[in-house]
């Protein structure tokens, strides 16, 4: 049997995919019986498993609800995002005037990958794994500046990535994004730090009014 570290490791990093992906949606429960009935083992790598995901804020406990995956209002993501449009533009244009060229072309590879997956997708969505293959968080740490890359990607990162990855995968946005993505590579390959930083700014908001749309749906919806 796996070692209980392992297989709480494994539990968690499983569960965030789910959670960022939408396999879990939003308030959808969470418990140690369920997980121990999916993936064996005993309970108490379940309960080290699930207070990770409460450390990462993407679950949270409610009384007499118990652990569901967080569930954010439409004011709480914007409050998110007014941060977020503010620091990671900063970071880009940071990233412009401090990374070397050979990072800059890691980041070209890193989309060429990206494209890839889109199209093995048929164009459906748009996902990043966390860390190093994720070209959000690599023009963050291209930033060079520590205390951005705490704020960044600390406690927000993965709300983030949970939110950008629902509007990755309405109409047209995979590519939408992609050619985004791919403008503002060229900007800071030609070290046009302002121009950047605008880039940055708008695809942020792109976002934004894209996750009020779809959120507006779904409560039409509902």
């Amino acid at each position: 049997m796996a070692d209980p570290q392992t297989l709480a490791d494994k539990v968690f990093a499983e569960l965030t995919t789910a959670i960022v992906r939408g396999e879990l949606k939003p308030g959808a429960r969470v418990s140690e019986q369920m997980l121990v009935e999916k993936y064996g083992g005993s309970r108490a790598p379940m309960r080290e498993a699930i207070q990770k995901l409460e450390a990462r804020r993407l679950v949270v406990r409610i009384p007499h609800a118990g652990a569901r995956v967080v569930s954010l209002s439409l004011s709480e993501l914007r409050d998110i995002y007014e941060v977020r449009v503010e620091l990671e533009s900063m970071a880009c244009r940071l990233a412009a005037e401090r990374m070397t060229d050979d990072e800059i072309a890691e980041l070209q590879t890193l989309l060429d990958e990206h494209a890839a997956s889109i199209e093995a997708e048929q164009g459906q969505s748009y996902y990043q794994k966390a860390g190093d293959l994720d070209l959000h968080y690599r023009l963050i740490r291209g930033s060079k500046n520590e205390r951005l890359h705490q704020m960044l990607c600390g406690e927000l990162y993965h709300l983030v990535r949970m939110y950008r990855y629902q509007t990755s995968t309405s109409t047209k946005r995979p590519l939408q994004a992609l050619q985004e993505h791919q403008r503002i590579v060229e900007a800071i390959a030609a070290r046009d730090a302002e121009l950047a930083e605008l880039l940055m700014r708008r695809h942020i908001q792109t976002s934004l009014l894209n996750l009020e749309r779809l959120m507006a749906e779904e409560e039409g919806q509902a």
